[in-house]
C-alpha cells in the first residue's frame, strides 16, 4: 500500500471516528477524494475490486433474489426492492432491465469500476456490488436484504473477483459540458413547431439534439405555458403529498449519466427530514435534497396516445434531478387524475 493511500485511509478512519454516522460519499467530499478512491483503500480488508464485466455481472443478480437497488445523484437518492428480471444488453448504448419492481436504462460507457463490500451498519452486516464511473462518482449499487441469496452473492463474487486487489484507484475527471447556444442562435419557431408535432416522448430528447437547446433551454422556448411552466419547488411537495393521500400510482426517474432508475406504484408515507423531503414505503424510498433545487417545471409533450404531463425538477447547472409522471404505458392514455393533480398545483 503507497503512502497516500495509507495517509487517505487513516484520514478517513479520523472521520469516522468523530463522526461515526458519516456517509462514505460525504467523507469523499470533505477528504477532497472520489468514493470509488476511499472505497478502495479497504480492499483487502472488506472490499473485493470485480471485473469491469458489467453486462455479465448485472445478467447473474436475479440469482440473489429480493436486493434493494440504489441510484442517486447530488441532490436525490432513488432505493427500489426488487428482483433484476428480464436483462437486455442487446443494444450497446443502452442496457434495460425491465421488470414490475426494478427497471432500469443502463448507459454502460459511463460504466467503468466494481467491487463487492460487506460493511457493518446498525442493522448488522451489508452487502453490495457498487459501480462507478471513470471519475469514482457511484452511478450505481445493489444491496442484499434479509429476502436475498447471500451464497449466490458470495459466487457472483469469486466468479468475477479482480487480480488486481491493490488498494489504490485511479480516476480520471469527467469535465460537465452545458454550452448553452444564445437563443438568438436557435430556430425558435422551427423548434416551437418540432415541439407541436412530437409523436412520442422519447422523440424529445432528439428534437433538443437536432436544435442544439439545452432542456432548461427547451422550456423556456416551449410554443407557451400550457407545454412548460415554471412552478415553485413546492409544487413537488404537494404532488407527493397528493399522489399518496389519493392512492394515485405516479412514475419516478432518477439518475445520473449512467443509469435511470425508475419506480412506477403508489406512494403511501411522505415526510421532511430537514431539508431533505422523503417517500419512506417498505419497498420504495426517495430522498430529495430541497435545498438544491433551482428550477421545476411542468412539462406537456404530445404523443399519439394523448398528451403526456410531467413535473421535472432541475439543479443550478441545469441538469435534471427527478421526473415525476402519472403511471402510463404505451398505447395507454395518461391517467386523468394525474393530469387534475397537476392542474392543481
Amino acid at each position: 500500500m503507497n503512502a497516500a493511500t495509507h495517509t487517505l485511509k487513516e484520514q478517513w478512519q479520523a472521520l469516522k471516528a468523530e463522526n461515526p454516522h458519516l456517509r462514505i460519499r460525504n467523507a469523499a467530499e470533505k477528504l477532497g477524494v472520489s468514493e470509488a478512491e476511499l472505497l478502495a483503500t479497504q480492499i483487502g480488508e472488506n472490499v473485493v475490486r470485480l471485473r469491469p464485466e458489467f453486462a455479465a455481472i448485472l445478467g447473474e443478480v436475479e440469482a440473489l433474489g429480493k436486493v434493494m437497488a440504489l441510484t442517486r445523484n447530488d441532490e436525490c437518492v432513488h432505493e427500489r426492492k426488487g428482483t433484476y428480471l428480464n436483462p437486455d444488453f442487446s443494444n450497446p448504448h443502452a442496457g434495460l432491465f425491465v421488470g414490475e419492481d426494478i427497471d432500469l436504462r443502463i448507459f454502460l460507457g459511463h460504466w467503468a469500476k466494481a467491487y463487492a463490500v460487506t460493511e457493518q451498519s446498525e442493522h448488522g452486516e451489508r452487502k453490495s456490488l457498487q459501480f462507478f464511473g471513470k471519475d469514482g462518482l457511484a452511478i450505481h449499487k445493489i444491496y442484499l436484504t434479509a429476502d436475498s441469496n447471500a451464497d449466490a452473492f458470495d459466487a457472483l463474487v469469486a466468479k468475477y473477483m479482480a487480480e488486481d486487489q491493490s488498494a489504490s484507484e485511479d480516476v480520471t475527471e469527467v469535465p460537465l459540458v452545458i454550452n448553452e447556444k444564445p437563443d438568438t442562435e436557435i430556430d425558435v419557431e422551427a423548434f416551437k413547431q418540432a415541439w407541436i408535432d412530437l409523436k412520442d416522448t422519447h422523440e424529445f430528447f432528439g428534437m433538443l439534439r437536432k436544435f442544439g437547446v439545452t432542456r432548461t433551454q427547451a422550456l423556456r422556448l416551449a410554443p407557451n405555458e400550457h407545454f412548460a411552466k415554471k412552478v415553485d419547488k413546492d409544487a413537488v411537495v404537494k404532488m407527493l403529498e397528493g399522489a399518496a393521500e389519493t392512492k394515485l400510482p405516479i412514475m419516478c426517474f432518477v439518475g445520473n449519466r449512467g443509469n435511470i432508475q425508475i419506480h412506477t406504484g403508489i406512494v403511501r408515507k411522505t415526510m421532511w427530514h430537514g431539508q431533505w423531503f422523503n417517500v419512506m414505503d417498505p419497498d420504495f424510498n426517495l430522498h430529495l435534497d430541497m435545498d438544491k433545487i433551482a428550477q421545476t417545471w411542468i412539462v406537456r409533450k404530445p404523443t399519439e396516445d394523448g398528451e403526456v404531463t410531467a413535473i421535472e425538477v432541475f439543479n443550478e447547472m441545469g441538469e435534471i434531478i427527478v421526473q415525476f409522471f402519472g403511471k402510463r404505458k404505451p398505447g395507454i392514455p395518461e391517467l386523468q387524475e394525474w393530469k387534475e393533480l397537476v392542474v392543481s398545483l
